[in-house]
């Protein structure tokens, strides 16, 4: 309800045809202004739409430029039928000012035409975000934005999670990313840091005794943008089990999820029902090349490895291969395309079969493989006329990531992705520890405080490259939306696997030291996950940018374009602080 003063006694959203001959006050801005000769129409644009205003006097119109916000007062009056708008609501009706009153001047030249400022450069966009966010699609964004984060908030509360807030200033740990920074005025030389995520404090709200917590938790993690990452910061639907398993999580995910989706999606789209399917890491990373594999595209990665020890293409013996097979005539032009891409990624070529009548094949490598094999690569591959199958070899990890690539490609360019669909998956058994390709140390893969597959055991008798942890991911469409796990809650499990990974007791206390503790004191068993919140509104809008979902996002490089952030601090702040800026 419209609170009744001296700019306006309604909305836009609240006027419609039971308004024909009242008088009315509406406030807005000036979308656009166009003059009839004798009368003049102007666009009124307040939160909520969009108002035609008919200027019979023309003096009314003095000094009124668009995007100026003003308050118009008049009354509503029917179109003429042949000038009705059906694009806005107002569409039949409009205001016959009889007085208008400048609110907010507009001094310079717009920088862009509102209508159209997501055609505008993105530098010149975040500079002036403040217009940006009056272009209706930009402001849409950030209202569907509200409207799921109240409805996430509304759907945990009914499953049973308590939302509880945890600390924004807290100290640094070795969590993955960069973390930012914060120094401390009272205590010289030491500082905070803002949280990558509340991880240990959500961890040590089930030590205290709370069931099930959620929160809408603001993240801080220093790293480069991607279309789908927000440099920064980022928001994550955070939630926590005590005295959960895998399972529960999956269900509790799947129940939120799949309520936001169903209810957000738009009309037409079909949402993947629970229970989602489960694909381990192992499983993605041949089938797919990826841990985030999008299942609207129907192609399948085979591996033919053992086949082409086989055969006498010197090039595959002793490599990974991996196969993708599509069905589908392709011309000479597609094969050289195709193969362009393969080589823009770093691969020395592209092999393929074409399968022909009588199932024989014609392709480059045909007279590699013997005749008394090619049936059993019918076989294995599944092939039949009409058929052409790719073949990728490398070294396993090169090979899972190239075979990824060409098989997103071909869905791609032969339209084979299932449209106005979001498909969930689970992605679970991660590997615990991996080796960094250039120390040759080993680290934890994911979130050091994952439970081990097998417990303190495979810790202390397994190769730690085989030790797989309870952990898993959420995929929508080729994206991680949260990633989860099963949590440490065992104290000497959780030193044997950061004596692993590098960390020494004296380490863990230091760096952990909360957690460390509170293990002594009867930890429950707990689990639980972080959908990204920036990301299912870029999916759920159909966005190609994470950026276009945030109110006031940073540029790509990481700035803050409109107030100019990062900036420069006086050296009596630095001082405080006990900081000294070397060149």
């Amino acid at each position: 309800m419209t609170i009744k003063n001296s700019y306006r006694d309604i909305t836009v959203k609240e006027i419609d045809e039971s308004y024909i001959g009242k008088t009315v006050k509406a406030a807005g801005w000036v979308e656009n202004i166009r003059d009839h000769g004798g009368v003049s129409f102007l666009d009124l644009r307040d939160m909520h739409g969009v108002l035609q205003v008919v200027i019979r006097t023309p003096e009314l119109l003095k000094e009124i430029t668009k995007e100026a916000s003003i308050s118009v007062e008049g009354f509503i009056e029917k179109r003429d039928e042949e000038t009705y708008n059906p694009k806005i609501p107002t569409g039949t009706i409009e205001l016959e000012a009889r007085s208008i009153v400048i609110l907010g001047k507009v001094y310079k030249q717009l920088p862009f035409e509102i209508m159209t400022s997501r055609e505008t450069r993105e530098d010149v966009r975040l500079k002036y975000r403040y217009l940006d966010l009056r272009n209706s699609r930009v402001k849409e964004n950030i209202i569907f934005r509200s409207q799921v984060i109240s409805f996430l908030r509304e759907k945990m509360t009914e499953m049973g999670f308590l939302e509880i807030q945890t600390p924004i200033l807290c100290a640094s740990s070795p969590e993955g990313a960069r973390d930012y920074i914060v120094p401390s005025r009272k205590y010289k030389g030491k500082f905070y840091a803002l949280p990558q995520a509340p991880q240990q404090y959500k961890q040590l709200l089930m030590v205290s005794g709370f069931d099930k917590y959620f929160q809408i938790a603001p993240c801080f993690r220093d790293e480069d943008a991607r279309a789908d990452r927000s440099p920064g910061e980022f928001y994550q639907l955070d939630f926590e089990m005590s005295f959960a398993e895998q399972e529960d999580v999956f269900r509790a995910g799947e129940e939120i999820l799949g309520a936001a989706f169903e209810k957000f999606a738009p009309e037409g789209f079909e949402v993947t029902k629970a229970p989602y399917p489960v694909i381990s890491y192992k499983q993605a990373m041949l089938e797919f090349g990826t841990d985030k594999p999008d299942l609207r595209n129907p192609l399948r990665i085979i591996d033919v490895t053992e086949f082409f020890q086989k055969c006498t293409f010197k090039p595959f013996i002793g490599k990974t291969v991996r196969a993708v097979k599509v069905h589908g005539e392709m011309t000479k032009g597609f094969h050289e395309k195709l193969l362009s891409f393969a080589v823009s990624l770093g691969m020395g070529g592209l092999g393929y079969l074409e399968v022909e009548e009588g199932l024989s094949y014609k392709g480059p490598i045909d007279k590699f493989i013997p005749e008394d094999k090619k049936g059993e690569l019918l076989e294995k591959a599944g092939l039949a006329v009409g058929d052409t199958i790719f073949f990728i070899a490398d070294k396993e990890e090169r090979a899972n990531y190239y075979a990824g690539q060409i098989r997103n490609e071909l869905g791609s360019k032969l339209d084979l992705y299932e449209k106005n669909a979001y498909h969930f998956c689970y992605v679970n058994d991660f590997p615990m520890f991996e080796k960094d390709p250039e120390t040759k140390q080993i680290g934890f893969t994911h979130n050091p405080f994952s439970m081990p597959q097998g417990g303190l055991k495979v810790l202390e008798e397994e190769n730690p490259l085989d030790i797989l942890a309870y952990q898993y991911d959420i995929v929508c469409n080729g994206i991680e939306l949260s990633s989860g796990a099963v949590r440490n809650h065992d104290m000497q499990i959780m030193i044997k696997a950061f004596e692993i990974a590098g960390y020494d007791e004296e380490t863990l206390k230091n760096k952990f030291g909360a957690l460390y503790q509170a293990f002594q004191f009867g930890a429950p068993p707990h689990a639980g996950m972080a959908p990204g919140i920036d990301r299912m509104l870029m999916l759920l809008r159909g966005e190609e940018n994470i950026r276009e979902v945030i109110a006031f996002p940073m540029s790509g490089s990481a700035q803050d374009l409109m107030c100019g952030a990062p900036n420069d601090v006086t050296e009596k702040q630095l001082r405080e602080v006990h900081i000294k800026v070397r060149d």
